[in-house]
């Protein structure tokens, strides 16, 4: 099974991530893992930080001659921004001069909560690591992850349906189509937007409550809408919890900073609705399976893959830090003070859309990897090509 760890704080030397499962015989590129981190990287709305780093991964194992060969892959990402914060970041010797402690933390951030699990007096270590810059180490731990499905036939696209009050009222009509030609076909079209959406109306409307967020010092969140497609049905199990599909995709999404909402296909509007209403009939005839004419279940039913496009719906709260701040406190003095400010974007979501892509690409690939098994590659693409022609004799007409 493919895992993964991340280390490294915001301002600190580097960033790394050690992805341990991968199989042997996966061909990987410097760009498989680069081009997702500039992905990260891109979107309208986000701060000066971006204008600092260019994130680029340096592979210290586990690859030779442009494959995986089995064991731990070793990733880094340096942080360009340390150089200014050698002193505030010092790993041993405290520096001569003095470094103020932040004490007031920022409502909604994991600043004071931290500050007081950890037993700190100063909310600076808590900012580093709670900070989503640590997603840049893990998109770059999900890219192989990635690499690893598209191999197999499993795509992985993303756009932005809404941010803050602007957004499209009802799907895009572009979208069947990108979705038939495979999910990397919609990560294409959306990422030709600075917000990643679809139409140019919604476009034009995120980039103006964009605007006017920052002219007011305040900050947006937004919805991401994920597919994955050529996930063959069966992956997951009803049997046990720990193996629920379903479970596994809404964890690996809400583990993302500021992602505070998760849905399976129309999860919400079904709940409003009578059975009758809700279910994806069934029809013969599909290759990869029956037929459905709709997808309400988001192509997960009984926590398990079945045949059709996964379809998940993440919802990102806006970014905690604002530069009008909100009412906090000095957990020193107890004294009430305007909350802390930090270098931070006014939105993330299109960024946000490319850290969902990442993350549940484990999740799909793990899930494989238990139907198939295997060590190398060779042996678990020729495992899945015989189940899917067994799925395909099973429902032949």
């Amino acid at each position: 099974m493919i895992r993964y760890f991340t280390a490294g704080e915001s301002h600190g030397p580097a960033l790394s991530a050690i992805v341990e499962g991968l199989p042997a015989g996966l061909a990987v590129t410097p760009e498989d893992i680069d081009n997702e981190l500039a992905r990260r990287q891109q979107g309208y709305g986000r701060g000066g930080r971006m204008k600092i780093e260019t994130d680029k991964a340096t592979v210290l194992s586990g690859i030779r001659f442009g494959k995986t060969i089995g064991s731990p892959v070793s990733l880094q990402i340096q942080n360009r921004d340390w150089k200014n914060w050698t002193a505030k970041m010092a790993q041993f010797k405290k520096p001569d001069e003095e470094i103020p402690a932040i004490s007031i933390p920022r409502p909604g951030h994991a600043d004071l909560t931290g500050m007081v699990k950890y037993g700190f007096e100063d909310i600076r270590p808590v900012i580093e690591r709670a900070s989503a810059r640590e997603t840049a180490a893990r998109v770059a731990a999900c890219s192989l992850a990635r690499v690893f499905l598209r191999s197999a036939g499993i795509q992985i696209g993303s756009y932005v349906s809404a941010i803050g009050p602007a957004g499209e009222e009802q799907p895009s009509p572009k979208l069947a189509g990108l979705l038939a030609e495979g999910a990397d076909s919609l990560r294409k079209a959306a990422d030709e937007s600075c917000v990643r959406m679809l139409e140019k109306p919604d476009e034009e409307s995120a980039v103006a409550a964009i605007d006017k967020a920052k002219n007011d010092g305040d900050t947006l969140g937004g919805i991401i809408e994920l597919f994955i497609t050529g996930v063959p049905m069966g992956l997951g199990s009803y049997a046990q919890h720990d193996r629920r599909l379903d479970a596994e995709l809404a964890a690996a999404l809400i583990s993302i900073q500021a992602v505070k909402g998760v849905e399976i296909g129309t999860a919400f509007q079904n709940a409003r609705k009578p059975g009758s209403r809700v279910h994806d009939e069934l029809y013969p005839g599909g290759s990869g399976g029956p037929e459905r004419k709709t997808n309400r279940a988001g192509g997960l039913e009984g926590s398990m893959s079945n045949g059709s496009v996964i379809h998940l719906r993440a919802a990102m709260k806006p970014i905690a830090t604002l530069m009008s701040p909100l009412h906090s406190f000095d957990i020193v003095s107890m004294d009430a003070h305007l909350s802390h400010i930090e270098r931070s974007d006014t939105c993330a979501v299109p960024a946000c859309s490319v850290i969902a892509e990442a993350v549940v690409a484990p999740v799909v690939a793990n899930a494989l990897l238990r139907k198939t098994g295997g060590d190398h590659m060779q042996e678990i693409l020729e495992r899945l090509e015989a189940y899917r022609e067994e799925i395909a004799k099973r429902f032949k007409q």
